[in-house]
C-alpha cells in the first residue's frame, strides 16, 4: 500500500486521538474511584480493618479547627496516677489516685492535701481507686460517690461507694460500699469505671467485661455484672423506672449491656441523654448513646479485631436488635474520660464533647449536630501524655489530668 503524505497526517492525528481518549478514560476512572479520606479527617493513618461504617459520617468526619485563640497551662506535676477528677461547687478539686486515695487541689492546681479514708483497693494493671462523683446536694451533705477495684477470694471486681467529707478535708467518713458488680475474675483489665448522676439524683455506673473470655462473653447475659451501664439510686438499689426492673432474669440494676470497656460517661447539656466512650479492641474504639435497655452489641459485632490482628466471632459489624455506635474510631485513640462544654467563654465550644485519649496522646473535641458528629479536632497533641480524664468547667476552662501525673488547663487566651 502507497502511503501518501495526507493519510500519513490523518493515521498519526487518529492514533494520538486514541491515545488522548485512552488517557482521559484512566483519569475519569481514578478520580471516580472513593478516595481514602474524603473528608480530610484528623485521621490520616491506614485503618486497621476493611470494615466499612453502617452509615455516613460514623468515622472519620471532617476535621475542624478552633478559631478563638486559647492557651493550656500545666497547673500541677507528680500526682502519681491520677485517673478521675471531679470539681466541688466552690471551684477546688478532687483528684482520685489510683493506689487508693483521693487529691484535693485548689482551683490553680495547688496542692491542699489528700483525703484518706477509702476502703482497700486492688491496683495492679487497670484496677485501683478509679471513677468519682459529687453529690448534686454535696453543699448539704458534703457525700462524695467513687468507684474501685476490690478484691476478694475468687479474683476481683468494681464496687462503687461513698462517704462524707469530713469537716476538716482528710478523710471520709462512714464509708459505705453501695454496690458490687459480679462475677469476681481473675483478671487485672477492663474495671471501667466512670460514674455520673443524672438530673433526678439517680448514679450510672459503667462497668468493663474484665477482657478475658471468661468475661467477655458475659456482656451480652443480662444476670452477669460485667459489660453493663448501671443505674443505681444513692444508697445502691434499682433506679426506679430501669429496662429490667422487673425481669427476673436480668439484674435489676442493669441499664444497658453490650459493653467492652466504659470509661467516659457524660450527660448531654441540652437533651439529658447519656453519652459513653469504650475501648475497642485493635481498631473500633466507640462514641456511644445510652438508652435504657439498649443492646451495643460486645463481642456479637465490633469494628475491631484482635490484638494479634485475628477476626473476631463472625466477623460482623451490624445485627438486627443491636446498636451502632454514632461515631467509632479506626485505628485506636484509646478514648478514656468524656465532658460536654456548657459554658459560653468558647461559643464555638458550646455542647461540643471532649474525649481524653490514652494511646492516640491527645485530646478529641467532637463537634455534634442531632445526634451525629459533624467535626472532630485534636488537642495538645504535641504534648505526647495520654489523657485519662477531662473536665469541662462551668467556668468556660477545659481541665485534664494525665497518666504522668499532670494536671491540666485549657482556656481562653
Amino acid at each position: 500500500m502507497k502511503w501518501y503524505p495526507c493519510f500519513i497526517f490523518i493515521y498519526f492525528i487518529s492514533i494520538m486521538g486514541c491515545g488522548q481518549q485512552t488517557t482521559q478514560k484512566k483519569q475519569a476512572a481514578t478520580s471516580n474511584k472513593k478516595q481514602p479520606f474524603p473528608n480530610n479527617p484528623v485521621e490520616t493513618k491506614p485503618h486497621n480493618t476493611t470494615y466499612s461504617p453502617a452509615f455516613e459520617d460514623q468515622t472519620r468526619v471532617s476535621s475542624i479547627k478552633t478559631h478563638t485563640a486559647y492557651t493550656s497551662k500545666i497547673l500541677a506535676k507528680d500526682l502519681g496516677r491520677p485517673w478521675g477528677m471531679a470539681q466541688l461547687p466552690d471551684g477546688r478539686f478532687l483528684i482520685t489516685e489510683k493506689s487508693g486515695f483521693i487529691y484535693l487541689l485548689a482551683e490553680n492546681g495547688m496542692q491542699l492535701q489528700k483525703i484518706n479514708g477509702i476502703p482497700p483497693v486492688d491496683d495492679k494493671g487497670q484496677g485501683g481507686l478509679l471513677g468519682i462523683a459529687i453529690d448534686l446536694q454535696f453543699e448539704k451533705n458534703r457525700m462524695i460517690y467513687w468507684s474501685f477495684s476490690e478484691a476478694d477470694e475468687k479474683g476481683n471486681h468494681t464496687a462503687v461507694a461513698k462517704g462524707k467529707l469530713s469537716s476538716d478535708e482528710k478523710k471520709m467518713e462512714d464509708v459505705t460500699v453501695i454496690f458490687r458488680v459480679y462475677p469476681s475474675l481473675k483478671s487485672n483489665l477492663h474495671f471501667g469505671s466512670r460514674l455520673v448522676f443524672d438530673s433526678t439524683g439517680n448514679l450510672f455506673v459503667s462497668t468493663g467485661e474484665r477482657s478475658i473470655l471468661e468475661g467477655r462473653k458475659q456482656a451480652q447475659w443480662l444476670t452477669s455484672g460485667l459489660g453493663k451501664i448501671f443505674k443505681i439510686t444513692k444508697d445502691g438499689n434499682p433506679a426506679p423506672g430501669n429496662p429490667f426492673i422487673n425481669d427476673t432474669k436480668a439484674l435489676p440494676e442493669i441499664y444497658a449491656y453490650g459493653i467492652r470497656n466504659a470509661q467516659g460517661l457524660a450527660i448531654h447539656p441540652q437533651t439529658g441523654e447519656l453519652w459513653e466512650t469504650e475501648f475497642g479492641p485493635y481498631g473500633g474504639d466507640e462514641l456511644n448513646i445510652i438508652k435504657a435497655g439498649n443492646n451495643y452489641g460486645w463481642p456479637t459485632i465490633t469494628y475491631g479485631l484482635e490484638y494479634n490482628g485475628n477476626k473476631i466471632g463472625e466477623a460482623i459489624t451490624q445485627k438486627q436488635g443491636m446498636e451502632q455506635p454514632v461515631y467509632y474510631w479506626d485505628p485506636s485513640i484509646s478514648p478514656s474520660g468524656c465532658s460536654f462544654y456548657s459554658s459560653n467563654q468558647i461559643p464555638e465550644w458550646k455542647n461540643n464533647l471532649f474525649i481524653g485519649c490514652l494511646s492516640g496522646q491527645h485530646i478529641i473535641r467532637l463537634q455534634i449536630q442531632n445526634n451525629k458528629v459533624i467535626g472532630e479536632e485534636r488537642l495538645l497533641a504535641d504534648k505526647n501524655e495520654r489523657f485519662r480524664d477531662v473536665l469541662a468547667s462551668s467556668n468556660g476552662a477545659v481541665y485534664t489530668i494525665t497518666d504522668s501525673g499532670l494536671f491540666i488547663k485549657i482556656s481562653r487566651q
